[in-house]
């Protein structure tokens, strides 16, 4: 025990565990997410006996823990490589290639989980380009702060939001077949 004290307290293997502690992070994060969401889908729009949607339940889940866990091992490596080809400094690009990567290895392939799962970070990435109601200086994140998200300008994001319905209502009148089918719309 004393052996595994000294590795789990080693600076050297810091990079290394924090990449297994964000393996097992994206796996638990997976589940919490995956989880409820499948289990009032297959209540409110599942098919079949009991049996089959708690294996889909199942296999939902599995799916996105899985996935994530995947995409913050590759990332996580893929960081560390760049910050070690780099002489131990990151440079503001490696987060890009680093998610550029993982995602395509991961998230890649076309299946249920991954569109949703894509189309939630797409809308972040959308959203964070409406501007904020206050304007303060990001903190440096690698040094260990908590990053308190900023909300929108309320009078852009009333717009946003608008904008946002108005599209996905006429998409689904008019060119259903190019937008993902949600139930709650139908």
């Amino acid at each position: 025990m004393d052996a595994l004290q000294q590795i789990l307290t080693n600076p050297a293997y810091h990079d290394y565990l924090a990449i297994l502690k964000g393996a097992r992070n994206g796996f638990v994060y997976g589940v919490k997410v995956r989880f409820p969401h499948a289990v009032v889908m297959s209540i409110l729009f599942g098919r079949g006996d009991w049996q089959s949607r708690l294996r889909n339940i199942y296999r939902a889940t599995k799916q996105h823990a899985f996935n994530l866990a995947k995409f913050v091992t590759l990332y996580k490596t893929f960081l560390l490589v760049q910050r070690k080809a780099n002489g131990g400094k990151e440079r503001s690009s490696d987060t890009f290639v680093a998610g550029l990567l993982g995602g395509y290895l991961v998230f890649g392939e076309r299946n249920a989980v991954n569109e949703q799962i894509v189309l939630y970070v797409v809308s972040r990435v959308v959203s964070s380009f409406l501007p904020r109601a206050t304007r303060q200086p990001s903190p440096d994140v690698s040094a260990g702060s908590v990053l308190k998200p900023l909300p929108p300008d309320s009078r852009y994001f009333t717009v946003f939001a608008a904008l946002s319905w108005g599209a996905v209502m006429w998409l689904f009148r008019h060119r259903g077949e190019t937008i993902q089918p949600d139930p709650a719309l139908a």
